[in-house]
C-alpha cells in the first residue's frame, strides 16, 4: 500500500465519503488510567475480564457471546450487563491512537461495534445523533434506540426517527454502550434476536437506510473470522458502493477472511491501523472519483 493510497483513503474519511467501521482493534493502545493494563476489547480479553482473569472452558472461549450466554444462564442477564457497565462505564481508559485521529476530524457517520464510550467521548463537545442496538425487548418492533446529544448532554428520553436532525453527525453503535444508559448486545440470545430483526430491516432507522446507499467503508481493527460479526457487517453495509464496497486493514489475512471480503467486494489492505496513522501528514489528495463514490451531506 503506497503513501498516496493511504492518503486518498484518509482524505475520503475526512470528507465523509468513506465511513469508518470500527472493530476491537480500534482500541489498541488504550490503557487503564490507574493500572496501565490494556482495555479488554477482543473476544478473549473480554472473556478473561468477565471471569476474573481466568480462562473459561474451551467451548466457551471460542467467542465472547457464547461465554456471556453461559454467565447469563447461571447468574442472569443482569450479571453480563453489570460487568459491561463496570468495565466501560465506571473504569477510566486512555484514548486510543485511532480515536485520537477520529476526534480530530469527526467524520459525519461512524459505525463502532465495540461497547465502550471512547467514540462518544470524542464527540463530547459536538452535537450528534446516537443510535444503539437493543435486543429481547417488548413494546416495540424496532431493535434500536436513538438519542440526541446537544453538545453537553444526551436527551433524557429517546427521540423518534422523525426528530433526528439530518445536519448532525451519526454515531452508530449496534452492540450498545453504557451511555446515556446501558444497553448491550452481548450474549448468543442477544445476537440471535438482533440479527434476526436486522435481516428483517428493523434494526436500522429508515433515514440511515437512505443515507447509507452508495457509501464505502473502511474497516479498522476488525478481523473477518467470526460469523456473528460478519452477519452484522453484511446487513449494516447493505447497498454499499460498488467500486469497491470498502477497504479492510487486515495484517496477514487468512483464507476465510479473503473469501468473505471477496464475496462482499471489500478490498483487503495487508496493513494495520498503525500503518495508516503513521503515514506522513502531507496534504491529502482528493479521492479518486472512480474509486470513491460521491455522497451527499449527512442526512436522510
Amino acid at each position: 500500500m503506497t503513501e498516496n493510497n493511504f492518503q486518498t483513503i484518509k482524505a475520503g474519511v475526512e470528507a465523509g465519503d468513506i465511513v469508518p467501521y470500527l472493530g476491537a482493534g480500534a482500541l489498541d493502545g488504550s490503557s487503564h488510567f490507574d493500572t496501565g493494563d490494556p482495555i479488554p476489547a477482543d473476544s478473549d480479553s473480554l472473556i478473561l475480564a468477565m471471569n476474573n482473569g481466568k480462562p473459561m472452558a474451551p467451548r466457551l472461549m471460542y467467542e465472547f457471546a457464547r461465554a456471556a450466554m453461559d454467565v447469563e444462564l447461571k447468574r442472569g442477564r443482569s450479571a453480563v450487563n453489570r460487568f459491561l457497565d463496570n468495565l466501560y462505564g465506571e473504569q477510566k481508559w486512555t484514548q486510543s491512537p485511532l480515536h485520537a485521529w477520529l476526534a480530530g476530524i469527526k467524520p459525519a457517520y461512524i459505525i463502532d461495534i465495540n461497547r465502550d464510550t471512547q467514540l462518544q467521548e470524542s464527540y463530547c463537545a459536538t452535537p450528534h445523533t446516537l443510535i444503539r442496538g437493543i435486543a429481547r425487548v417488548g413494546g416495540t418492533d424496532y431493535r434500536f434506540r436513538i438519542h440526541h446529544y446537544d453538545g453537553e448532554k444526551y436527551s433524557e428520553k429517546e427521540i423518534d426517527q422523525a426528530e433526528v436532525d439530518p445536519a448532525l453527525p451519526v454515531l452508530f453503535k449496534p452492540m450498545g454502550s453504557p451511555l446515556p444508559d446501558s444497553t448491550y448486545i452481548a450474549s448468543d440470545a442477544d445476537y440471535v434476536d438482533y440479527i434476526t430483526e436486522l435481516m428483517g430491516g428493523f434494526a436500522i432507522p429508515t433515514f440511515l437506510k437512505s443515507y447509507r446507499k452508495g457509501k464505502q467503508y473502511l474497516f479498522l481493527g476488525l478481523r473477518m473470522n467470526r460469523d456473528t460479526e460478519r452477519m452484522v457487517l453484511s446487513d449494516i453495509i447493505y447497498a454499499a458502493g460498488g467500486g469497491p464496497a470498502g477497504w479492510a486493514l487486515i495484517p496477514n489475512p487468512n483464507d476465510k477472511e479473503r473469501r468473505f471480503c471477496k464475496k462482499m467486494n471489500i478490498e483487503i489492505i495487508e496493513a494495520d491501523i498503525e500503518d495508516l496513522l503513521n503515514e506522513t501528514d502531507s496534504p491529502p489528495q482528493a479521492p479518486d472519483s472512480d474509486a470513491i463514490a460521491s455522497v451527499e451531506d449527512v442526512g436522510c
